[in-house]
């Protein structure tokens, strides 16, 4: 019988679990649960949510360990099945509060048609329906490295960390992402008023 070993490296417990040991795989989560949760809790308001991700994350990864091909850390792996998952979870969320909210944010449109102009209010709904568009037809890895930038403010070092790519890989996935809104949107606006992604 094989016994725990704290030492045990992040790559030893997975071919421990792939060998048949499935206590291992326990052992990967308590190590690595709370580092997880405090991460994708930065993006998620609701803790309680960004629980039930994590939870979620660690399941599809042991269900799929054996894809899992160490070229990169364990911790990063689960980690992009994490944002993935929370990514997912927010956009049904904003779906969810799309519909709920209509009403409400009507009437808040129609409180402030004094300070803004319909067509202020129109193009705004515009842009943002457009970057919308533009991200989700973006490459995972520009989708990911952009919104973790831009949305959720976190800095390129630990964008890094946590796709376990280079930070001047980072940086150049920000900026390609970038570039290719700027492109795509400009279509729609004329290139004298389009202020362009905010860097």
């Amino acid at each position: 019988m094989t016994t725990d070993n704290k030492k045990d490296t992040d790559e030893q417990l997975v071919e421990r679990v792939l060998k048949g040991e499935k206590h291992a795989f326990n052992l990967l989560v308590l190590r690595h649960q709370y580092g997880l949760l405090g991460l994708i809790g930065r993006m998620m308001r609701n803790q309680h949510d960004a629980e039930d991700v994590v939870q979620d994350a660690f399941l599809k990864a042991y269900r799929g360990l054996a894809s899992f091909r160490h070229d990169s850390s364990f911790f990063s792996w689960v980690y992009r099945i994490a944002i993935n998952n929370a990514n997912n979870h927010m956009q049904r969320q904003r779906s969810h509060l799309d519909i709920d909210d209509a009403g409400e944010r009507a009437d808040i449109r129609r409180a402030i048609t004094d300070i803004e102009s319909p067509e202020l209010n129109h193009a705004r709904d515009a842009v943002k329906a457009a970057i919308d568009r533009v991200l989700r037809k973006m490459p995972e890895d520009l989708r990911t490295a952009y919104t973790l930038r831009e949305f959720h403010e976190l800095s390129y070092e630990e964008i890094a960390e946590l796709v376990g790519s280079p930070v001047g890989t980072v940086r150049s996935r920000i900026f390609r992402a970038r570039e290719t809104l700027d492109a795509k949107l400009r279509r729609h606006w004329d290139r004298d008023t389009w202020p362009g992604p905010q860097r």
